[in-house]
């Protein structure tokens, strides 16, 4: 079996974080920069970043609607920090002219856990994973204000949810990538493996 093509949004932020983490998994990750790079991949990573400055890069790239009629068709995609806020249903606190594709029911508050200076690391449990705590890197993250009744989530910081999977769509409001930690990567994956076989049936 053919295995599956992982695509890293790479207009900016921590893309190569997530390269190097399906690279610890044995999986080449293709970067995304173009529609036509974005046709040949079978699921999407949204990396950290700057959400705004993310999403004013997609327009200009041509990449928002792409990605939202490939989203619209069920790829897969992993969203972490930025990358939730832009996969999100809702965002608060964003700029007024900020686009987001709505593909998880999740509302989501930018910097929610403050600015720069406020970044932290803790460990938590995952849901799915066989370990009793993953590390998490939090820095200018998103707070989860809400999550709708089809969202599953798989694990929480101060009781807030911090890592939610909705079909297709899983997203974090940390930074696996930066952890060393590849199993939410590894996760995603099983994820793609399990669409792609679906859709094979």
């Amino acid at each position: 079996m053919t295995s599956p093509r992982i695509g890293v949004l790479a207009l900016q932020g921590a893309f190569d974080a997530h390269v190097a983490a399906f690279g610890r998994l044995g999986v080449v990750a293709d970067l995304v920069r173009t529609p036509d790079q974005l046709a040949s991949i079978d699921a999407l990573v949204l990396p950290g970043g700057e959400s705004t400055t993310m999403s004013m890069l997609l327009e200009s790239s041509g990449l928002f609607d792409a990605i939202a009629d490939r989203l619209q068709m069920g790829m897969p995609a992993l969203g972490t920090c930025a990358g939730l806020i832009l996969l999100a249903r809702d965002v608060l606190d964003g700029r007024p002219d900020q686009r987001f594709f709505g593909a998880i029911d999740v509302v989501a508050r930018r910097n929610g856990y403050g600015r720069q200076i406020d970044s932290f690391e803790e460990t938590t449990p995952v849901v799915g994973l066989d370990v009793p705590e993953f590390p998490v890197v939090f820095i200018r993250a998103p707070i989860v204000e809400s999550v709708g009744p089809q969202v599953v989530t798989l694990a929480t910081i101060g009781g807030r949810p911090a890592l939610c999977r909705e079909g297709n769509i899983l997203v974090a409001a940390f930074h696996p990538e930066l952890t060393g930690d590849v199993r939410i990567h590894q996760m995603f994956l099983q994820l793609v493996a399990n669409s792609l076989a679906t859709v094979r049936e």
